[in-house]
């Protein structure tokens, strides 16, 4: 663009961004850029609103063309929507994200480590570190998977934990999702994205890619396979086109160049060994990464109605004739009230304190911390034990008092099935909206895949609450998102 037409452009002045009293992820006190975010700034001052708003439309459109979408589930039934992108983009310095990545690591090895040990010697219930009432009422522990003990003792290949910052820009963990976790799909789409958006940035600055994500993903589903072959194949067994992650498991498949199946494509022959039927006959299977839930992935194991797993899988996968990432059983760690040990767990496997912290949480199962949980239910959230999308919560200082006497209900008859946290500062990042920038609270999705040394996504998911004010991120929820640099610090404020 020509400097006489850019100067009719109405410039971006940070000096009028105003983010207090929250933590801001592009601008600190005084209105200065933090550290990393400084080139980003003055680009999108120079741009002004106006470009900004034509680059943010060619952006839509070009989600649209694309056909990224996500499903919603609601009373009138399934929704495929566009999917929401905010095109200024989230910024975190390298030496800071090093730090995370750290915590990550150790958190997975740990959460890994626990899951071996509740499925073989159950060493942490024997030592006191983990109540065994807790792993009796876990709706996700498989009885099913005790003495098993997949390739190199992974049973969560693939992780995502929500990460968020508090008013003093402290990360905390929020929660792992180590079940079936979603959305890697969409933090690389948002980088596609954000490389046509501002091409001029990515020529300048030095931001780390997470591009190599299918190929990582690949390379360790291929380390998992039992057989001898040297081009093991693998396939991504989906529930199929009504799944809410079905664009991701298209997406998946075809980067990794590996098979896209349904149930009804597989079969367990009597020898216990997994094939797929083609067009050209039975194919081998080796490997299956799997986006179907446990309850639904064997129905002479789990749920006998299920029409989306196959028959025998379980049976070959004991047998070791294949490999499932990630491993069935491993959602017992993907629970609220788990989450609550993590630490604990780390310092009792690792002998290390944990990294990144946990945001400070009250088991309702336990009477005195249920106690104060409903005598402050105006200035808890509330999170049922296996829920996710953000459905199932009450956020207190928001709900009415009919929604606070439901919860107090629900509480008491179920205390397990609950935790409370304290209602956090989110932190903020610039987002484009009515053609101004405006402060909206975010969180953090990265992706970790466990192997020998484990992978850790150069930043993530940066999911955004739209609406001002709230602290719902979830897409299912009104939510969009925002593509995750992780740039090389420059000097500003960290």
């Amino acid at each position: 663009m020509a400097l006489k037409e850019q100067s009719r452009i109405a410039t971006i002045d940070w000096k009028n961004y105003a983010p207090a009293p929250y933590y801001d992820e592009l601008i600190g006190d005084g209105q200065k850029p933090r550290a990393g975010a400084e080139a980003l700034t003055r680009h999108l001052a120079r741009l002004g609103s106006r470009e900004l708003a034509a680059r943010r439309l060619a952006a839509d459109l070009s989600i649209k063309s694309m056909g990224i979408t996500f499903t919603v589930y609601s009373e009138a039934g399934m929704i495929d929507r566009a999917w929401p992108f905010d095109i200024v983009p989230r910024v975190i310095a390298e030496s800071e994200w090093r730090r995370v990545e750290a915590g990550l690591e150790q958190r997975v090895t740990a959460l890994n480590m626990f899951i071996q040990d509740l499925y073989g010697k159950q060493k942490v219930i024997a030592d006191g570190v983990f109540p065994r009432s807790v792993l009796e009422q876990s709706v996700n522990f498989r009885p099913q998977c005790i003495g098993m003990k997949p390739r190199g003792g992974v049973w969560a290949h693939i992780c995502g934990s929500d990460l968020v910052r508090d008013g003093s820009g402290q990360f905390y963990v929020l929660e792992d999702n180590l079940r079936v976790p979603s959305g890697v799909s969409y933090m690389l789409e948002n980088r596609q994205a954000s490389k046509r958006i501002f091409p001029e940035m990515f020529a300048q600055a030095t931001i780390l890619p997470v591009d190599d994500y299918p190929g990582e993903l690949m390379e360790t589903l291929c380390a998992l396979s039992p057989g001898q072959s040297s081009t093991p194949n693998v396939v991504v067994l989906t529930p199929g086109i009504y799944n809410s992650a079905y664009f991701e498991h298209v997406w998946l498949a075809s980067q990794m160049g590996a098979e896209l199946v349904q149930g009804s494509d597989l079969y367990v022959s009597n020898d216990n060994r997994v094939f797929m039927r083609t067009i050209f006959g039975p194919q081998p299977v080796d490997v299956i990464y799997r986006r179907v839930d446990d309850m639904f992935l064997d129905p002479e194991v789990f749920n006998p109605d299920s029409m989306l797993g196959v028959p025998g899988l379980m049976r070959a996968w004991k047998a070791g004739h294949v490999a499932i990432a990630n491993a069935p059983g491993a959602g017992v760690a993907d629970d609220k009230v788990v989450y609550a040990y993590v630490p604990k767990l780390i310092r009792y496997y690792l002998d290390q304190d944990a990294i990144i912290p946990n945001v400070p949480t009250y088991l309702c199962m336990e009477p005195t911390q249920r106690e104060h949980v409903l005598a402050n239910l105006d200035k808890l959230v509330i999170k049922p034990a296996n829920e996710s999308g953000g459905y199932g919560m009450l956020i207190g200082p928001r709900a009415s008092q009919r929604d606070r006497k439901r919860f107090a209900r629900l509480i008491t008859e179920n205390p397990r099935n609950y935790i409370a946290q304290p209602t956090l500062n989110l932190s903020t990042c610039p987002t484009l909206v009515g053609g101004r920038m405006q402060p909206r609270h975010v969180d953090l999705r990265p992706f970790i895949i466990s192997r020998k040394k484990p992978y850790v996504t150069m930043g993530g998911l940066t999911r955004v609450a739209l609406r001002k004010g709230s602290l719902v991120v979830n897409s299912s929820q009104g939510g969009g998102s925002k593509d995750t640099w992780i740039v090389a610090d420059e000097g500003g404020q960290s």
